[in-house]
């Protein structure tokens, strides 16, 4: 097949729609915020330009004043400007619905933009309000575009109740289907309390919502059962931590959504959210799938280790004190031997009972993990990872190197918006190279541009597809139906 075939004449050689999990609208903020005002006040839109002044305040300094501040290199030059059309559609949800064919989707969910950031909004009721207007104002640029087009609700984490406010809110009063959850919520240490306001960004920890998080997030997750909602994450982990260079944006960029996903994944997994809420699914946007198959490989690694059946092996009330004195002097280790016999031949007695106060000794408790097929259902089966088109390591979420053959759940995400994607009609055809190249069948293409996305939501509310152009195919999907030949 030739590499150089355009994304319309690529879906028309196939026999299954192609849904984008993650393309990407550009509020133009002036209009936006003043839209913002009128539907929500004078706070939501003040809060919403405050919220957007991040990066261009970043680089107005010097590098040197960056550096003494601890502040990051932002991205400059983000936005499509040699490619006009593309620059115009990003802004535009009505021409990106009439050019979706020529971009080779039929269906997209769209995230936003300005509104990756909101969530971070420290104060309370200005947060609150902002993401309240946010989403009422998505929602009305995106009406009547349903059956092609869905736009992501904002949701706040800050605590549970802000959290099930909004979602009630956004899907009952706004019909959304589709919402993205922040994570990595900055939490003020309290040993820090009273550091100056300049250095308190530096006083947090992360609440990544599954583990030692400061609240009890069940009741969100059960609101999400309820509502039919499947919990994505769209965060970054850009600006501060390891990725925090005042002079090179690319070095902050790389790695910094797989970063953030890495941290929410294992908290909900070792946090024992898949255990306990076994039918919900959850996305991980934008940082590909490598880091989701190693992930899967390093949770087993470390289960062998440091759950019960490996703690228990490394019991220091397992070692035959007696038997290491005497190998200390068959060996003529004599200095070892004499400190042995003054320690009744414990060699590390002291750390030996130290355990941090853990009340259970497996770090894997509230997985209860009895067989391999767990690992399948806790992970595999409900961790969905967005992954943009031109990243080769797409391909290893269908290869045999998985632990128990398992079939990571790739998904599809166009990026279109973002400086990421300098021409709207390529990613359908990076996708698609790896067929071409042979690291993907026709039938793993499917899962990975259509099927894992019906799954994704259509396990979540059976409904979603319903009025849109991928209806029938949707259903198949979720009836089980064998899948047709999937390219012709």
């Amino acid at each position: 097949m030739s590499p150089h075939r355009s994304a319309a004449e690529i879906r028309a050689g196939l026999k299954h729609p192609v849904i984008d999990a993650d393309g990407h609208w550009v509020e133009y903020t002036p209009v936006f915020a003043e839209r913002m005002r009128k539907v929500a006040g004078a706070r939501a839109a003040q809060g919403f330009l405050a919220s957007q002044r991040r990066i261009p305040d970043a680089l107005c300094l010097p590098i040197a004043e960056r550096k003494r501040r601890g502040i990051a290199m932002e991205g400059y030059w983000t936005r499509q400007s040699a490619n006009t059309r593309d620059r115009a559609t990003a802004m535009m949800p009505r021409m990106l619905y009439d050019r979706l064919d020529e971009i080779g989707i039929d269906f997209a969910v769209i995230y936003p933009t300005g509104g990756l950031s909101i969530p971070r909004i420290a104060d309370d009721e200005t947060r609150r309000a902002v993401i309240r207007g946010f989403n009422i104002v998505t929602a009305d640029y995106f009406a009547k575009l349903g059956d092609r087009l869905v736009p992501a609700a904002v949701i706040p984490m800050h605590t549970p109740e802000e959290a099930m406010a909004e979602l009630d809110y956004a899907t009952r009063q706004l019909g959304a289907k589709v919402a993205m959850f922040a994570s990595n919520i900055a939490r003020p240490v309290p040993a820090a309390e009273g550091v100056d306001p300049a250095l308190a960004r530096f006083t947090v920890t992360y609440d990544h919502l599954g583990l030692d998080s400061a609240y009890d997030y069940d009741a969100v997750w059960q609101k999400c059962r309820e509502l039919g909602i499947a919990p994505t994450f769209h965060t970054g982990g850009r600006s501060f931590g390891l990725r925090n260079s005042p002079s090179n944006f690319t070095f902050n960029h790389i790695g910094h959504f797989a970063a953030a996903g890495h941290a929410v994944a294992k908290a909900l997994f070792l946090g024992g959210v898949t255990r306990r809420f076994p039918d919900l699914r959850f996305a991980f946007l934008e940082g590909g799938v490598g880091w989701g198959c190693q992930l899967f490989a390093d949770l087993i690694e470390h289960w062998e280790r440091r759950g019960s059946a490996g703690l228990a092996y490394m019991d220091p009330k397992k070692l035959n004190r007696a038997l290491l004195r005497s190998l200390a002097d068959k060996y003529g280790y004599d200095d070892i031997a004499a400190e042995l016999a003054r320690r009744d031949g414990w060699p590390s007695r002291e750390e030996d009972e130290l355990t941090g106060g853990v009340p259970v000794f497996d770090d894997y408790a509230a997985c209860n993990i009895a067989c391999k097929e767990d690992w399948i259902e806790l992970y595999a089966k409900p961790f969905y990872f967005g992954c943009e088109a031109d990243d080769r390591m797409n391909a290893t979420a269908f290869g045999r190197a998985n632990p128990f053959g398992a079939r990571i759940n790739a998904i599809f995400g166009s990026d279109i918006g973002h400086f990421d994607v300098p021409d709207m009609l390529r990613p359908v055809p990076e996708a698609y190279e790896l067929v071409e190249d042979g690291l993907l069948t026709p039938g793993d293409f499917r899962d990975f541009a259509f099927a894992n996305a019906v799954r994704l939501w259509g396990t979540q509310n059976p409904r979603f597809f319903e009025g849109t152009v991928i209806a029938r195919q949707a259903a198949e999907v979720l009836s089980g139906a064998p899948a047709r030949a999937a390219a012709g």
